[in-house]
């Protein structure tokens, strides 16, 4: 009789067990990071939006690396992942019993850093147990990745419809209870064991991942994202805030037509990686977002819903052609034993400081243009699109290349 081991590293096993992963991954957030500025403004917390939005990208600073480490050179990674899952959903769960018992708000904020402790390599273990196991990996990654986008989907339509939470702590229980499932799930994942060997301390807190800076195309790579990581935290923060203003009730829900052309970008990207250089890729996602965000603007002007609307349903397609690309692009340029500390130091970047500074940024423009009767729109998204814009002209000029990709080329 075969093994469990042997069954799970079958292809069709593999894909499944994967999907189901990221599905439930997706669904995670999807219940209350959309919801989350609504929910805290309807507990009067409205002054405390842009704090608890710094949190989640400050943990992101310490353990994306170091998980990415631990995946390289200690522990198999579905492991480590699966037990992430199952801590941080204690704390998730007690983070919004905390907000609904209307404790301080400082327990939300520090369960909240707790919770996000854990889940900050999430992404990157995820991605590298996908881009090992997976035969055709450029090909059938973004297939499996479309999972976490149906979840994030689903999770959103079940806040505003089912559950009736847009505003209700409910979403952060919904999420708890997911996450739990997902830490269990995990453990039918591939085994995925370490590759690298390091003994220093730099190699033990994922440190060695920087040495990819050597290389003046990662560095590029990896400013822009990071500078691109800044507008973006806006969609998350002030985009339902937005919807709200013009008039949507189920803003939550709303905010999931992002996710229509995510699904769609998914299924182009694998071909279109094979096809064109990563730098052209990249450039049409950084095109397409400043259009995005000049459209938001341009809703904040004419109070049309329709525009804002429109932006959202960009987004999806944006997101996905530039990060699907990069986690890709970067697993097929990394040595295999600097794999998860690779896609740790993206984490770091894309969903850590980046966001952190976002986070910063994106609170004082809101406060600072938008007014208590709901004008100054405008001027918020349009600085963001400018940023964007900058993002383009950096990586246009300064990014090289090698050239056309193939499926064991780089570019």
């Amino acid at each position: 009789m075969q093994d469990k081991a042997d069954i799970r590293n079958k292809p069709k096993p593999v894909f499944f067990w994967l999907w189901i992963v990221f599905f439930l991954q997706g669904m995670t957030p999807g219940f209350w990071m959309s919801a989350l500025t609504n929910i805290l403004k309807a507990r009067g917390m409205g002054g405390w939006v842009a704090l608890v939005f710094v949190v989640p990208p400050l943990c992101a600073l310490i353990s994306p690396l170091v998980g990415g480490a631990l995946a390289d050179q200690r522990i198999a990674a579905n492991r480590l992942y699966a037990w992430t899952c199952l801590v941080g959903s204690v704390a998730l769960f007690a983070a919004f019993a905390a907000l609904d018992a209307a404790w301080n708000p400082w327990w939300f904020v520090v369960l909240l850093g707790v919770y996000s402790l854990f889940s900050a390599p999430a992404w990157g273990l995820l991605t590298t147990m996908a881009l090992t196991n997976l035969e055709n990996g450029e090909l059938r990654f973004p297939l499996v990745r479309l999972g976490a986008t149906l979840g994030w989907m689903a999770a959103g339509w079940l806040t505003s419809y089912v559950l009736h939470a847009d505003t209700s702590p409910v979403a952060g229980y919904a999420s708890a209870a997911t996450r739990f499932g997902c830490g269990m799930v995990a453990f039918m994942l591939p085994h995925t064991p370490p590759l690298g060997k390091g003994n220093s301390w730099q190699s033990r807190l994922g440190l060695d991942a920087f040495s990819l800076m050597k290389h003046r195309d990662h560095r590029v790579f990896f400013l822009v994202t990071t500078l691109f990581s800044v507008p973006l935290s806006a969609f998350y923060m002030y985009a339902p805030e937005l919807l709200n203003v013009l008039g949507d009730t189920h803003s939550t829900a709303t905010m999931t037509i992002a996710q229509v052309t995510e699904i769609i970008a998914m299924l182009l990207v694998g071909s279109l990686m094979l096809r064109f250089r990563v730098k052209t890729i990249l450039l049409w996602a950084l095109g397409l977002s400043v259009l995005r965000f000049g459209m938001s603007a341009y809703a904040g002007a004419s109070r049309s819903i329709n525009w804002h609307i429109g932006g959202i349903v960009l987004h999806g397609m944006c997101y996905t052609f530039y990060f699907i690309t990069a986690q890709v692009f970067l697993d097929r340029r990394v040595d295999p034993g600097l794999r998860g500390q690779a896609q740790g130091l993206l984490t770091l970047v894309s969903g850590g400081l980046g966001p952190l500074v976002g986070a910063l940024i994106c609170g004082w423009l809101r406060n600072h243009y938008v007014t208590a009767d709901g004008n100054g729109w405008m001027a918020f998204w349009s600085i963001l699109a400018a940023m964007i814009a900058l993002c383009f002209i950096i990586f246009a000029v300064f990014y090289r290349g090698l050239g056309k990709r193939s499926v064991t080329g780089n570019s």
